[in-house]
């Protein structure tokens, strides 16, 4: 054996070691509102998660710094600003899922303190980077009834799926370990909406094109234009009446 291979080996942390800090680095109050903060998919600085969690900045810089070792979180630095993220969607699926097993009931003032409203929310928003509420969940459900997503046990797009994401003009260009199509849990209808990247993909197409947009206060809601409206229909005979 390579001794200095055994060398790293032994300097690893045990499985169980590495979970129990992974789990630690959101055993606390503080952090967790953090987490839960990031979930609506947008980077803040420390000093805005100060504000949102009502704490010092002092305190928050070293919760972010657990974060931040644990690989929970990860910052971004633009011009003189550095900002904050969920490190990345799998990541964040996790915290998403440990915070509804954990508060069933939870909404809006739960889980975004920068967004007041819930019904806005459970109608249509994004869920990290894909569509999410009633409406990712119409999305989803006239994929699988045209054939283009099979939602039997694992997701997965089809042929007529992938041919339907070309025509739309929706890239799904294959990046590191996140699959093409997956199921994630919606916390408001109770059902598994459409994840990965045809998710994702689908949702930046759509806030490119401005058939959804953010209002005006900002936040993880969604609102569908006319033009939205127009184009949904054109593509998977949506009308406003299946999310409203």
């Amino acid at each position: 054996m390579n001794p200095s291979h055994a060398g790293t080996q032994a300097d690893e942390p045990a499985p169980a070691a590495r979970l129990a800090a992974f789990a630690s680095a959101l055993a606390d109050e503080t952090r967790a509102a953090i987490c839960m903060t990031l979930l609506e998919g947008r980077a803040w600085t420390a000093g805005e998660l100060a504000r949102m969690t009502a704490v010092a900045p002092s305190t928050v810089s070293g919760h972010l710094s657990r974060l931040l070792d644990a690989g929970i979180c990860v910052t971004e630095r633009q011009g003189r600003h550095s900002y904050v993220r969920i490190a990345d969607a799998a990541t964040a699926r996790l915290v998403d899922q440990l915070a509804s097993y954990a508060i069933p009931d939870r909404d809006a003032a739960h889980a975004v303190p920068v967004v007041a409203a819930p019904d806005p929310l459970a109608r249509a928003r994004t869920c990290y980077d894909h569509f999410a509420g009633r409406f990712g969940m119409a999305v989803t459900d006239a994929m699988e009834r045209r054939g283009l997503l099979r939602t039997e046990g694992v997701f997965e797009l089809t042929d007529d799926g992938r041919s339907w994401c070309a025509q739309a003009g929706i890239d799904l260009a294959h990046e590191g370990r996140r699959p093409l199509a997956s199921s994630c849990l919606d916390w408001t209808e109770r059902r598994r909406h459409l994840g990965g990247i045809t998710g994702a993909r689908l949702c930046a197409h759509a806030l490119g094109e401005e058939w959804v947009v953010r209002p005006a206060g900002g936040g993880r809601a969604l609102d569908v234009t006319r033009a939205g409206e127009q184009a949904f229909d054109d593509l998977l005979g949506l009308t406003p009446d299946a999310w409203s």
